[in-house]
């Protein structure tokens, strides 16, 4: 605290609130007429500049990072985001964090020199976990690949008091605290979420006083408006968590203006109480405590002066940027090629690369799907020290369905480790580690599982997109799903055995692999693990250890290219699309018809094999499509309107679909049978079609 630049630290806070006051004044709806120029969204950040600030300005660590929020561009003034950047975030303009793609208060900056701003997003509490992610990859990095100059690094959460009632702050506080990983979690406490009050969102409304006695967790608190006790306090907290571990800071602050631009706090607030907290303005005090301590007035006014002619020029540069180009609207939903600043293995050159072509080797020894995938994994994490593999269960026990059994013992448990029980922070935490280099692989127990973590998931698939390629976070995720079978036949209930794979399908970012065999298994698996894009790994249960999917292993090197389908039948009257378990229901309808029902096994869904769909059905004429998802909305649709569209002509017959009746997955035996499809609905359609 003692080598504090205090003309520095006024000249940023002032940055900061002369900044809000423009756009306030001049550019939000209202104000300014023309489009082109107007900020969409004003967040201001009043009353919370002087911690930011000072925040900013104690993380020296050059692998420091924050994981920042919608108030927070106090704080990336602070750390490098230029004034014509913040201006061109809000017009939308190419030159802003994300090049117009996201509103402009959602941050994100690789690091320039001083901290790392992680990729913040919309949905509140969601950079919590990713936080602790990169926590955790400080660690992981320091200790396991000696890696010292990650050494002394922290990462630090930010976010308001009201975002400590979120699913992804108590998730990352017990990831964070069990393994005392150099955390702080950062609390602007205001004393209001938009409009409700801090005593509706934790007890009493202080998240520091109800966790006191929590293990693992120093409590730091200060008046975020009195420039000494906030100094000291903020130098206190940072230096603890970089020496003995997990921390939180709660800074006291006002909020001086309503949630967003326009709306009028005296809906909820008193009078008297906007008042009092304009006269706690720590803009005010700040001017008060440097005054005192050296700063003459003139100084002060002519900082000032500085600063506004500051933001003129750069709202000069911010208007004369160009608009998005609208043919740029879809890049970077995938790699394309091109060089990311931060995230993933590419970055450091860290990568494995995807072995091509993809031939398997035909003297391995024949394995089901489930001893291929933990082959597979077990060659990965050989091969790449970078890769981690965690979730519920998958540690000593080898996972709910055996697939990582041996593996914590083979490498570790600081590379395979079970994790509490929440998606929200186990997928968080996998975007976080795939933010600081590393390469995660989470396995979600089960597909219905996953549906906690859907902010999550949504985040990680448009990272790459809406940061303009500045981050990325390839990552395999694992999820076992449908129903599976038991010595009485098959097995299914609502909660571990619905597919529901087509809601991957409408994520933009995400990959998606449903393999039905153990050879397919092991070579989408491995292009999955030596990719630059997040996939989604669907596992079908009643292949995992079944003779169906048993096929010889296919090599250490085997690696299969994503979107293209198999053909497993060959046949001139009809094409069949399916995937996952309902091949082998499909190859046993079709034993009637040989020769004439031609089947594809999509193999991944994102992407899928139009060219192969719409050749076979270009030369059968006919079409149907078979999937264990629900009827309505479930993926068929998508490829039945690409039919409609680009084979409607060659078409002889109306396509058919068969799906699972629109209804949860039953446990009993009798009902699931009813519901899913069946060997002779399926073989009932292809009669009905080959004779259309």
């Amino acid at each position: 605290m003692q080598n504090l630049d205090w003309r520095s630290v006024a000249r940023h806070v002032l940055l900061a609130r002369e900044l809000d006051q423009l756009e306030e004044r001049e550019l939000v709806a209202g104000k300014m007429n023309d489009p082109r120029k107007m900020v969409k969204y004003q967040f201001s950040a009043g009353g919370h500049e002087l911690v930011q600030v000072l925040l900013a300005g104690a993380l020296d660590h050059p692998h420091d990072a924050a994981g920042v929020y919608y108030r927070s561009r106090p704080f990336m003034l602070s750390i490098g985001l230029t004034l014509r950047e913040a201006l061109a975030a809000g017009m939308a303009r190419m030159g802003s964090p994300s090049d117009g793609r996201d509103v402009g208060v959602v941050f994100n900056l690789p690091s320039r020199g001083r901290a790392t701003a992680l990729p913040s997003a919309g949905d509140v509490g969601s950079q919590y976990s990713p936080s602790a992610g990169w926590a955790h990859a400080i660690r992981y990095r320091a200790r396991v690949l000696q890696e010292r100059e990650w050494e002394g690094a922290i990462a630090v959460a930010m976010g308001g008091d009201a975002s400590v009632a979120s699913n992804g702050f108590w998730a990352a506080l017990n990831i964070a605290t069990t393994q005392n990983l150099p955390l702080l979690f950062w609390i602007e406490d205001n004393g209001y979420g938009i409009s409700v009050p801090a005593h509706l969102q934790n007890p009493n409304g202080n998240i520091a006083a109800n966790l006191a006695s929590y293990g693992n967790l120093k409590i730091f608190e200060c008046d975020g408006t009195s420039p000494r006790d906030a100094a000291q306090t903020i130098y206190d907290a940072v230096r603890y968590t970089r020496e003995h571990g997990t921390a939180l800071a709660r800074l006291r602050v006002p909020r001086l203006q309503g949630h967003t631009y326009g709306e009028d706090q005296r809906a909820y607030k008193s009078e008297g109480q906007i008042a009092r907290e304009f006269e706690s303005d720590p803009v005010l005090r700040l001017r008060e405590f440097v005054l005192q301590n050296g700063m003459s007035a003139r100084e002060w006014d002519a900082l000032v002066d500085n600063v506004r002619a500051a933001l003129r020029d750069a709202l000069t540069e911010a208007e004369a940027l160009p608009d998005p180009d609208p043919a740029q609207a879809t890049r970077f939903v995938f790699f394309d090629g091109t060089a990311n600043a931060q995230g993933g293995l590419r970055q450091e050159n860290a990568n494995v690369e995807i072995s091509a072509p993809a031939t398997p080797q035909r003297d391995g020894v024949r394995m089901n799907m489930l001893d291929a995938i933990r082959k597979t994994l077990e060659h990965e994490l050989r091969v790449n020290p970078r890769m981690l593999l965690f979730g519920e269960d998958v540690g000593p026990r080898g996972g709910v369905h055996r697939a990582t059994v041996g593996l914590q013992k083979e490498f570790g448990d600081a590379r395979v480790f079970d994790t509490s029980l929440n998606e929200e922070g186990i997928l968080g935490r996998a975007l976080g580690l795939a933010w600081a280099g590393l390469l995660p692989v989470p396995e979600i127990q089960f597909r219905q599982y996953a549906d906690p973590a859907q902010n999550q998931l949504d985040d990680i698939g448009t990272t790459r997109w809406r940061t303009a390629n500045k981050f990325a976070n390839p990552m395999v995720v694992r999820m076992p799903l449908g129903f599976t079978f038991k010595q009485f036949g098959a097995l299914g209930d609502p909660w571990h055995s619905p597919t529901a794979e087509v809601i991957y399908a409408h994520m933009p970012g995400w990959r998606v692999a449903f393999p039905s065999n153990a050879e397919d298994a092991v070579g989408l698996l491995r292009t999955a693990l030596r990719g630059d894009d997040p996939t989604i790994f669907l596992e079908h249960r009643a292949l995992l250890d079944t003779n169906n999917a048993r096929r010889l292993y296919p090599g250490d090197e085997f690696c299969l290219p994503f979107g293209t389908a198999s053909r497993i039948a060959q046949g001139d009257e009809l094409t069949v699309i399916t995937w996952g378990e309902c091949v082998y229901r499909c190859l046993h309808a079709a034993r009637t018809f040989e020769g004439r029902v031609e089947i594809l096994d999509l193999r991944t869904i994102v992407p899928w094999d139009k060219e192969a769909v719409l050749a076979s059905v270009k030369k059968t004429g006919k079409a149907m499509v078979v999937h264990e998802d629900l009827h309505t909305a479930g993926f068929a649709g998508e490829i039945i309107a690409t039919l409609a569209r680009d084979a409607f002509l060659d078409l002889d017959a109306p396509i058919e679909r068969i799906a699972t009746a629109d209804a949860p997955i039953p446990f009993s035996v009798e009902l699931l049978n009813a519901v899913i499809p069946s060997v002779e609905k399926i073989r009932a359609t292809m009669e009905r079609l080959l004779k259309f």
